[in-house]
């Protein structure tokens, strides 16, 4: 694995698009004051400023809330966030690394982290968080895409993921249950196939969402990002050539993102999808009467799923320690689980996951289940160029113009390419 990225190949990463921890002996009271940071000269307030793509009001009171706590529950430093546009965030990322010219902590999309911890970016702050005892609340998943190389460069903020949705009217009049494995669903999909309906949609276009949606398949064959030309990796491109060959799988996937699937399965055109949770208030407000439900991501081998959501990188720099404390104050039990609530995600906290906010909803539980192991994207420093080869070969699957094991193999050939 490379682990720098010359400098020079900043500007290939601007093709990519977004998709998609002992501590304080406070760590349970979100306002305590014991916990502060020393600074070099403690009359000279520490100033850290926050970059964010966050735009919508329930994202805004979550910003608020975290600066106006934290610096309400200390006097020597004090943050503040600043908003920079979602298209141009990566750009303004490289061009204030080339320039010297960046803040003290990032909220980033987690497949990207790895790239801009490679390009320097980021601060190791494994040695800060090493007793921070709220870093063993985190899921696997979450944690491991603040990593590259074992080491540690920021904390989860929210997370999601993706499950099977139903229509519960379809499958009752085809007389099926929702499926629990890929021979079932394979069964199930053919069953209500018909009169203008599609088994199952699926988001797969030639972009990081493809891969997104492509990766809990994956995973549950067996394979790894890393090595998709193996028996595994060809049976997951297969599973889903088998489906589009036998009409069950909406061949229009292809141009699908998970926004045009959910409208299909809104307009009852869809009576399975793979879809995340953003999509439930939109299933609520815009097809009230709709009958529907979630279940797992039906598994070949076993149960799996993908990590979206953001992180908090601590920016490498001259504030490193004070940015620090601040992102374990926002690491703790209670802004976790408000930061979850107002954000519209889950808590990549295993404690805060227990919150009844999550456990008596009957959907919600069966997204916050599949946290257990909802793995990220890489981690890896070139993770857009592996992303492309996958989404190229499940495109190419699809639409059949490549066998599963030639687009599998095609796929690994610019994977180790990469590596």
């Amino acid at each position: 694995m490379k682990k720098v990225i010359p400098l020079l190949a900043i500007t290939a990463l601007l093709a990519g698009a977004l998709a998609g921890c002992g501590g304080n002996a406070n760590s349970s009271d979100p306002t305590s004051k014991k916990d502060n940071v020393s600074t070099e000269d403690p009359k000279e307030k520490v100033e850290l400023t926050m970059w964010t793509y966050f735009e919508n009001a329930n994202q805004k009171k979550v910003l608020d809330d975290w600066t106006e706590g934290f610096n309400g529950s200390q006097s020597e430093i004090e943050v503040s966030h600043e908003y920079v546009p979602f298209a141009d965030f990566k750009k303004q990322l490289s061009v204030g690394l080339a320039a010297n010219e960046l803040p003290d902590v990032v909220i980033i999309d987690n497949p990207d982290m790895a790239s801009y911890i490679a390009m320097g970016l980021f601060a190791d702050i494994t040695d800060q968080i090493s007793d921070w005892a709220d870093k063993d609340q985190y899921f696997e998943g979450p944690w491991k895409s603040t990593m590259l190389d074992g080491k540690n460069y920021g904390i989860p903020m929210v997370s999601n993921t993706l499950a099977l949705y139903y229509n519960e009217d379809i499958l009752a009049n085809a007389g099926v249950n929702p499926p629990e494995t890929w021979d079932e669903l394979r069964e199930v999909a053919k069953k209500v196939t018909g009169n203008g309906v599609s088994g199952l949609g699926i988001a797969a276009p030639k972009t990081e969402e493809g891969t997104f949606q492509f990766i809990p398949w994956l995973l549950s064959s067996g394979a790894t990002a890393e090595k998709v030309d193996g028996a595994e990796g060809i049976r997951s491109f297969t599973f889903l050539a088998d489906m589009i060959k036998d009409g069950s799988l909406a061949k229009e996937s292809i141009n699908w993102t998970q926004s045009d699937v959910n409208k299909q399965f809104m307009a009852g055109k869809l009576a399975m999808m793979v879809n995340g949770p953003w999509q439930i208030p939109t299933l609520e407000s815009e097809a009230p009467d709709l009958k529907w439900n979630v279940v797992q991501i039906p598994k070949d081998k076993q149960f799996s799923s993908v990590l979206g959501g953001e992180n908090i990188g601590v920016v490498n720099g001259k504030n490193v320690d004070a940015a620090v404390k601040f992102i374990k104050y926002i690491g703790q039990a209670e802004i976790v689980k408000q930061t979850a609530i107002d954000y519209g995600a889950f808590p990549p906290r295993m404690d805060v996951a227990q919150d009844m906010t999550w456990t008596d909803d009957p959907v919600l539980k069966v997204f916050m289940d599949a946290m257990q192991y909802a793995m990220p994207r890489g981690p890896h420093p070139q993770w857009p160029e592996i992303s492309n080869a996958m989404s190229t070969a499940l495109q190419e699957t699809l639409t059949l113009t490549k066998t599963p094991e030639q687009a599998a193999k095609d796929a690994q050939e610019k994977i180790d390419k990469i590596d």
